[in-house]
Parts: structure tokens; C-alpha cells; sequence
């Protein structure tokens, strides 16, 4: 299976991951590659890439949630946050949208993730390409992308 750029970061770092290929579909989301893979829908986080105040920055929430713009505003201490463009988000990452990552991103953005995410001990999150999702050590990647644990959950 081909490296992506994710992949290459997490192996030049170290960092032990299982990167696993699913048929990606058009509008199927995080649900569809937790259910095509066979992972708890909980431990599969959607990368969203979102715009903080006059920031991108990248929000982590499980396939089970939606984001709360609200929340994300304020854990990034600014006013307002709404979803990015999905061209500049592509431009900022270098990925395409349903394949955005944290992972191997060619601008380094702020990561806020989910609370929920760290009661697990492992998650899965996209590898930085449609169709393909990478499992690792949550505090991995805390460590690695310098993520947040923030509640980002919408209610």
C-alpha cells in the first residue's frame, strides 16, 4: 500500500500506525469507513479544517458527532468560526477534501480534538488521501501535531 504524505510523517517519526484502505465514496463520510473497515464509529475522527477567528486550523471530532463552531470559536479564544472553503482548505493542506489530515498537511495548522478522543487509547483519522485511514496511539498523535483536547461536540 502507498505511503501518503501522513504515513511518511508518523514513520519518520517514529511512530508505530496501521494504515488500512477502504472504497471511498462521495458524501459517505467517517461513518462509511468506520462501517466499511469495521472500526467503532467513536474511535473514527473526521478531519475538518475549519477557520478560527482570521486562522485555519484543524477540528477532530468522531464520525458519531458534528462539530460545534461555537465551541471551536472559543477554544481558539476568538469570536467567530465557520468551515473553511473547501478550495482554500485544499490549497492550505495540500489535500483534497475527503482526504484531509493533520497528518503530512503542507501548512502546519492548529489541531483542536475532540475530549472524547483522548478516553481512547487508539483512533482512527484520515492518512492523507480518499479511502485511506491510519490507526495510531492517541497521545502519539496529540504529541505528534500538537493537538488540543478540547469538547467540540455539538449537543
Amino acid at each position: 500500500m502507498a505511503e501518503t504524505r501522513g504515513t511518511t510523517e508518523l514513520r519518520r517519526a517514529g511512530v508505530e500506525h496501521t494504515l488500512m484502505r477502504y472504497a471511498y465514496r462521495r458524501g459517505g463520510g467517517a461513518e462509511q469507513a468506520a462501517d466499511d473497515l469495521g472500526v467503532e464509529r467513536a474511535r473514527m475522527f473526521k478531519s475538518l479544517v475549519a477557520r478560527a477567528g482570521d486562522d485555519l486550523v484543524f477540528a477532530l471530532v468522531p464520525a458519531t458527532s458534528e462539530l460545534s463552531l461555537k465551541k471551536l470559536a472559543a477554544a481558539a479564544g476568538v469570536k467567530h468560526a465557520e468551515m473553511a472553503d473547501p478550495r482554500e482548505a485544499e490549497r492550505a493542506t495540500g489535500y483534497q477534501v475527503g482526504g484531509m489530515s493533520p497528518l503530512g498537511s503542507r501548512k502546519r495548522l492548529p489541531v483542536y480534538l475532540d475530549a472524547s478522543g483522548g478516553e481512547l487509547e487508539r483512533i482512527c483519522l484520515n492518512a492523507g488521501g480518499r479511502g485511506q485511514i491510519v490507526e495510531l496511539g492517541t497521545l502519539e498523535l496529540v504529541e505528534l501535531v500538537g493537538a488540543r483536547l478540547v469538547d467540540l461536540a455539538a449537543r
